[in-house]
This record gives structure tokens, sequence and C-alpha cells, in this order.
């Protein structure tokens, strides 16, 4: 590393944005190739999104002995995972423990919030600022920020006036928040809403559930896992990963051969019955082969969690908030809860439809719907994400002649691989969009897209090439072949998410490459055939 005197510019080979999964494995392989490089964090501690998103209930849900790296057998054996979904702080100890295993912490600087990145040409380096005002000068300009780690903050009329506390669940207190006794409304209800629900409602006088779409969720089925199941993992540790490699989503989905339009539907009833009460979580997805691609098998799982939640709720105008009734299964993303729906049974639990009854305003005591003030000491948005490229866009990043990122994704975001962008030389964005990313389980996407992008750095090292990039033509032809996939599947009926529909003013474009297996033998092949199809610069600059 070199620092300049006066304009304190500090030199590097490579820059990671993002302390997570993917920055600290990105660091990790960098310091085998010799690479200097250094970790730009803006939380106080590593752990990415599991640094920022430690709400009441806030688990994985990819069990935890597939939720972990592969790269080292020994971390592998030495860490026991206690639950078969990990809940926040469990995991947040296991990305503190890599850190400290692997003495990662000299090169991540924390409380540091990258604003820009501007690529010089003639130079073939980026020049990288912080708000603090440091400025980096790195050849390598790799983004490991994280597909769910930009928060949306709707904001109503009137919200400054509230005088209770507004809490969201994407930003988390480090310290215990204690409900108990107040007023809570919780306006959202996917994931984290649906995580986070059932435990305020135990510990709030009155809780206030404001929705506006309705989630499909199945029960996790969490337990303490057993020494037993633990010990075989760990010594079949290398079958159980390249298992989970060949597999669509990068975990071990138990999936019927049969398909379900085939099935009688006392077989489907049966065969449904068994993913939610004994399987439970994402392995409901694969009570049939064909759930994911034909609509008419969806419609059979649809039917059958409508039932269900008919079944638990006992009020019958709450259960019918509760019905999904616009999307498919898996269209929204699948969610797992514990003792949900039951919530609902509470007599301090009320639900509001905002499609009925739509929030007006905030009032000095509580949230304003209709003619109604619901009365409210503390306020938790549960309101997601800008995914995929939300922490992205929040930077300002330039390629070649200055081209914004913001920019060229404005009418929707593409990367050749889910890796590189046209325009932007030498930069690489781990799980990108035009990658598996969030239809995956991410540590294995993470692992792949690292090691791709290490393979990747060493070849032009070893070749003298100074700038490697995506052509227009590559990117554009991606993008199309990932569009292609997607509508062979159930995931593009809906507004989700997963396509932006979530974020006002974001383009509505599905980015996701569904199937991690066929992906990672394409990009495998694509290394192994070498990097002569990208745009490569092999005249040296001076630094």
């Amino acid at each position: 590393m070199h620092q300049a005197g006066n304009d304190s510019v500090i030199t590097l080979d490579a820059i990671v944005v993002g302390a997570g999964f993917a920055g600290l494995y990105m660091l990790h392989r960098l310091r085998e190739l010799g690479v200097t490089a250094r970790i730009l964090e803006r939380g106080s501690g590593v752990g990415g999104t599991w640094y920022w998103n430690r709400y009441p209930g806030a688990r994985c849900d990819v069990e935890s002995l597939e939720y972990s790296y592969k790269f080292d057998d020994a971390l592998q054996q030495e860490w026991v995972w206690t639950e078969r979904y990990a809940a926040q702080p469990e995991i947040l100890a296991y990305l503190n423990h890599v850190a400290d295993r692997f003495g990662l912490r000299p090169d991540i600087a924390l409380r540091t919030t990258v604003t820009a990145a501007a690529y010089d040409e003639a130079r073939a380096r980026w020049r990288v600022t912080t708000e603090d005002g440091e400025r980096y000068d790195v050849r390598y300009f790799i983004a490991a920020t994280g597909c769910l780690s930009e928060p949306t903050r709707p904001r109503y009329p009137g919200q400054e006036d509230f005088a209770g506390r507004i809490l969201y669940t994407s930003r988390w207190p480090r310290e215990d928040v204690d409900f108990s006794g107040q007023r809570v409304a919780v306006i959202g209800t996917g994931s984290s809403g649906i995580q986070s629900i059932p435990i305020i409602a135990s510990q709030a006088s009155r809780l206030t559930v404001f929705q506006r779409t309705p989630s499909f969720s199945v029960p996790a089925c969490n337990r303490p896992l057993l020494a037993d199941e633990v010990a075989k993992t760990k010594l079949e540790h290398q079958r159980f990963r390249e298992h989970n490699l060949e597999q669509a989503f990068a975990f071990n989905l138990f999936v019927n051969p049969r398909n379900a339009t085939d099935a009688s539907p006392e077989e489907r009833e049966a065969e449904f019955e068994r993913r939610w009460s004994a399987f439970g979580g994402l392995q409901f997805l694969g009570a049939f082969q064909d759930i994911l691609l034909d609509s008419d098998a969806n419609r059979e799982a649809q039917a059958f969690i409508r039932r269900k939640i008919r079944s638990i709720v006992e009020d019958p105008a709450t259960a019918e908030m509760l019905v999904p009734t616009d999307h498919a299964v898996g269209c929204k993303r699948l969610c797992s809860d514990t003792g949900y729906y039951e919530t609902y049974n509470r007599p301090n639990v009320e639900l509001i439809d905002l499609r009925a009854d739509p929030i007006s305003r905030f009032a000095r005591d509580g949230i304003v719907v209709g003619e109604r003030t619901v009365a409210a000491d503390a306020i938790v948005y549960a309101t997601g994400f800008d995914a995929i490229t939300g922490a992205l866009s929040r930077i300002d990043i330039r390629g070649r002649n200055g081209t914004r990122l913001a920019d060229q994704w404005e009418y929707g975001a593409g990367a050749y691989l889910g890796l590189m962008v046209a325009g932007f030389p030498n930069f690489f964005t781990i799980t990108g969009p035009g990658s598996p990313s969030v239809l995956t389980n991410m540590v294995m996407a993470i692992e792949d897209h690292v090691d791709w992008v290490a393979n990747c750095i060493r070849y032009l090292d070893d070749e003298a090439i100074t700038a490697i990039e995506a052509t227009a033509e590559q990117q554009t032809a991606w993008m199309q072949e990932v569009a292609a996939i997607a509508e062979a599947t159930q995931f593009t009926g809906c507004n989700s998410w997963y396509s932006g529909s979530n974020v006002p003013g974001k383009p509505q474009t599905f980015t996701i490459y569904v199937g991690f297996a066929d992906y990672r033998n394409r990009i495998r092949e694509i290394a192994e055939r070498g990097y002569d199809t990208f745009a490569l610069r092999s005249t040296a600059q001076p630094a």
C-alpha cells in the first residue's frame, strides 16, 4: 500500500465494498493472490445484511448447515450450528469468527461509506471516494454490497409529527427494544414482518398490522439440531457441498419427481401436508417438481396454503385478508414463519388492509386511516429493500467516458454473467443483476462469484493484461437469456421485490438467472475457455 502525502490518496490493488459474506471471502482470496486490498464497510462491524438486520425473529430461510462457507474444511469442522435455521445473532457470530480466524480485520475499514467511484481510462485505475473524504486509487473496484442491504424508507405525510419511536427492521438498533406495555404498529407483511410480528405481539399491549399485499407463508419447522446430524454433515462435508452445487437453488431442496398435475387430489393433499408439517420452509416448493414451472400445478399449491390460512385464523374476515389471491406461490418469495397466522388469533392483534383502507397520514399519537386514528407508541417499518441494485445505485459510479452506472441502468439493470458491466472496466459485481443471487443459497452463489473474480484477476496478472470488461453485445445477449429462462417459470407473473416493484420509480425488470447449477456450469465454461471474448487492454499504463 502507498499513501501519498498532500493528496492523502491511498494506493492499493483493489477496494472491496462491503464486509458481509461476499466481502470477507473476497478479501481472503485477494490476499492469497498477493493482491493488496481493503474492505470499506459503512457499518461499525462486519456481517453485512446480518449486521443490520437484527430485528426480533430475524433468521435465515436456508438451513444453517448449508448457509455457511465451504472453502475451508477446518472452518466447517470447528463451527457448530445450534438450530436448523440460524437466528441473526448466531450468523453474525459466525461471520465475526471468520473475520478473526483468517485475520481479516486489519484490512477492513469500518464506519466508512463509499460515495463515489470513477474510472480513469488513461491510467486504467479507479478513484474511490468515501463520505469522510478519503480517496483510494485502485486497479480493481469490487462491489460486495449485497442484494438485500439498501432499505426502502417509505415516508407518509405528518411522519415528523409522530411523538413515538419509528423503527426499521432493516436498520434495527443494536440495543434490545422492549415493546412491553406499548401500542405498536407494524407496516409490512413480507419476510421481516412475518418473522417479527409474532414476537412483537407477545410483548406489546396492542399490535396493529398494516398490510398492503398478503404473502404466502409456511411453517419453518425450526428446531435445535441434533448432535448426530451435525456430526454426519461434518463427516460427509465434501459430498454434502458438492450436492449443494448441483442443485437449482444451491441448497438441498428435496424435490418430489412427480408432477402435481399427475397426482390424485388425495395424493396432492398428503404431500402438501407432509411438506407443511414435517419439512417446512422452502422445502414446500419441492412437493412436486412442476410447482414453479406449471401454472396449474402452482394453483394446487396456492389452494392448499389458502385452506391452511382459513383453518388457522379464527376470524373469517381476518383470514380472508391474509389469503393471497393475486400471485403464484414463489412469485413473491415464499416466507417461513413460526406461529405467524396463529398470531392473529390473539386478542391484542388487529390487521388492517391498506388496499381497502390506505394510510392517509401520521399523527402525533398514531396513524390515520380514513376517519380513524390508530393509536401507537411505536411504529415499525417492515418494508424491505431496494433489492439487488439498491446498494450500487446509491454510489455515484462512473465508467468509461464518465458514464454513470445509474444512467446505464435507468431502464433496467444488466451485467454480463451478473459479474461485469459493459463500459466499466475492472469493476466486478458479486451476485449482481443477471446472476442467480437471491434465488439461491446466497453463500454458495457468493463463493462461486468470488472464486471466479479471483481467478480472473490471477489471469490478468499472469498475462500482463491491464483491464477487462464485458462488451455491450455480451451483456445484452446475456440479459435476454436471463429474461427468457425466467419467463418459463412462475417467478415473473406478479409485482415483487424480485423485479423492483416495491421501489417507486424503479424500472420493473426481472434480472435473476433462474437455475444455479446451469448458471455455474456456464460461467465455469467461459472461464475455462479463457477471457479472449472479453474486451481486454494489454498496454500497461503508469499508475
